[in-house]
């Protein structure tokens, strides 16, 4: 036991100095070569139409509403790439299109962490001359405290759960309003201005990932108005709020507190950036085309009929990128609903649905993606491919499911309802086709719309209202953290991240064991161990039948006329927000 010890904490340390070494400082955007010229998939692996000319105004529209521009609050990763415009977090990936974007560089750190005491320990130090937007410094407390009520789910209920379950906070911890006042050295510690230090009940190599997360933005405590903090939230970056409506949207302008001197890694080109909530996602679209918007900012492609008229036109076409994602389209199948807490009636779902049908509602093979059979996407690194739930050409298995339906004592079916994003057309599509093929079997399902914006924190992802509600399938979908097992999986699987208070996609796996295998793989530092790690884990939660794999995604987004600087970024699937340019 003693020896293995060892083992893991020499390797912890070797791992966390080899992170350490491959980080810096940052840079500019960088590229492995540029082009002018449109084409389909211009944008791909290289900077489409690079300038470094300023002014003008970029143009974006949402079809619903973000979860929110607070970064203690948001967990959508087109909301993770658009508020680099005004929050700098500790670290951040490298602005570049192609594999370069997977390098953590510093932000608010002039580098990245220093791990100690075998890796439960990290430190970061601030660059100097930071200002918020009001001209008042920034320090490490302001980071402290941001992180402190980014824990605090019952008012802040969408953002990950890395912090509140990794450091260690004192006994009787329930986040900075419920708790306020108490001693938090603990978990994090501010020697001074410039130093942060974080401090992990257990080891964890990767540290430097979540100080990449918005919770790490700063926020000064004297401005924290809580829930409506997101109506006015002070700028660290480039950009400020000039006006913001709820729903309706936003106009960020200038920081003039910004100094670029302290920040290699924002370019900072338009002047202005508007951005419209709430507007029709084929109007969005044809408004591209058109010219009249610049940005779709969700990243989740065009809609179907635009995808037919992107395809069949070589002009739109030259405006148009298919990028690979690290996104897992899926349907949560709840065990905390009735009758899917007996195992037999998920594996009915399994067998009785047709995967091709929920392929053609996303866009098919082309704009919707390559077929799933397990979790984790080929982006993954270690990812490996099986299929417990084989049928015929993927389009379902009808006897296989009416065996399971029998064995879990319903054999005429039963009914249960399956929610969707009512702004996400794709979504609806995928909810019909489940509903259609389960018919077929005896399960009548209700598709539900619900708002995205709430979709997790008050509907879908909270789980008195899914039982409450019956709402046995969820329509769901989950973008990498960051492209390996840990970054992948471990919100979609941990049970330990699903509240009451609702936030968590997490809304079907508890499975103990999974827990267990997570904890496991966290601090093992032999990369093929770990990665193995990952597939057992894939390979237990698709033995429950908790979820239904769908796809791993491909998407079909257009470039809006006369951006610059445009490309994919890979850490989040879609146009880098932090690089466009429209002079």
């Amino acid at each position: 036991m003693n020896a293995r010890r060892k083992t893991v904490i020499a390797a912890l340390s070797a791992l966390a100095l080899a992170l350490t070494a491959c980080g810096g400082s940052g840079g500019s955007t960088s590229n492995s070569g540029s082009s002018s010229k449109a084409e389909f998939n211009a944008a791909m692996n290289k900077v489409f139409n690079a300038s470094d000319k300023k002014g003008g105004t970029i143009k974006y529209a949402d079809e619903s509403a973000p979860d929110s521009v607070d970064p203690g609050d948001t967990y959508y990763g087109s909301q993770w790439d658009m508020i680099r415009n005004w929050g700098r977090s500790l670290t951040m990936f490298k602005v570049a299109p192609g594999d370069a974007s997977n390098e953590l560089v510093g932000d608010l750190a002039d580098g990245l962490g220093k791990a100690s005491d075998n890796a439960k320990t990290w430190t970061y130090k601030l660059r100097s001359g930071l200002k918020y937007e009001d001209g008042t410094p920034i320090t490490s407390k302001d980071v402290k405290y941001a992180v402190e009520r980014s824990t605090a789910k019952e008012v802040h209920p969408d953002g990950p759960a890395y912090f509140d379950t990794m450091l260690n906070w004192p006994a009787g911890w329930k986040g900075a309003y419920l708790s306020k006042g108490m001693n938090t050295d603990s978990a994090i510690t501010t020697p001074d201005d410039l130093t942060i230090v974080f401090h992990l009940k257990a080891p964890f190599a990767g540290f430097d990932y979540l100080a990449m997360t918005p919770q790490t933005i700063p926020v000064p405590q004297a401005k924290d108005t809580g829930a409506k903090y997101k109506e006015h939230v002070i700028s660290s970056g480039p950009y400020k709020f000039d006006s913001y409506q709820d729903a309706k949207g936003y106009v960020l302008v200038r920081n003039d507190q910004w100094d670029q001197s302290t920040d290699a890694n924002r370019k900072a080109l338009p002047d202005r950036i508007e951005m419209s909530m709430n507007v029709n996602a084929e109007d969005i679209d044809n408004r591209i085309i058109a010219g009249d918007l610049d940005v779709a900012v969700t990243g989740v492609g065009v809609t179907p009929a635009t995808q037919t008229r992107v395809l069949s036109d070589p002009n739109l076409k030259s405006r148009a990128d298919n990028p690979t994602l690290g996104r897992f389209q899926y349907v949560s199948i709840n065990p905390t609903v009735k009758p899917f807490d007996n195992i037999e009636c998920r594996k009915a779902v399994m067998y009785g649905m047709d995967k091709t049908a929920y392929q053609t509602a996303y866009g098919g093979e082309f704009a919707g993606g390559e077929l799933a059979s397990n979790l984790m996407p080929p982006v993954i690194p270690g990812q490996q491919k099986f299929n417990m739930y084989e049928t015929p050409d993927s389009k379902g298995d009808e006897a296989k499911a009416k065996d399971a339906l029998t064995k879990c004592g319903f054999p005429n079916g039963f009914s249960t309802n399956i929610t969707f994003r009512t702004e996400r057309p794709k979504e609806k599509a995928a909810a019909e086709a489940f509903q259609q093929s389960l018919a077929k079997i005896g399960i009548k399902l209700t598709p539900k719309g619900f708002p995205r914006k709430d979709y997790f924190s008050t509907y879908a992802g909270n789980p008195p209202y899914v039982v409450k509600n019956n709402l046995g399938l969820v329509v769901n979908s989950w973008g990498a953290d960051w492209n390996d097992g840990f970054g992948f999986l471990s919100q979609i699987v941990d049970s330990r991240v699903i509240r009451d208070t609702g936030g968590s996609s997490n809304t079907s796996v508890r499975i103990p064991e999974v827990d267990k295998l997570l904890d496991q793989a966290s601090v093992e530092l032999d990369k093929s161990k770990r990665e193995a790690l990952w597939v057992e884990i894939d390979k237990k939660v698709m033995e429950q039948a908790v979820i239904y794999p769908g796809l791993w995604a491909k998407t079909l987004m257009v470039r809006g006329q006369n951006l610059t600087n445009v490309f994919v970024n890979d850490q989040y699937g879609m146009y880098d927000y932090l690089s466009l340019g429209k002079p």
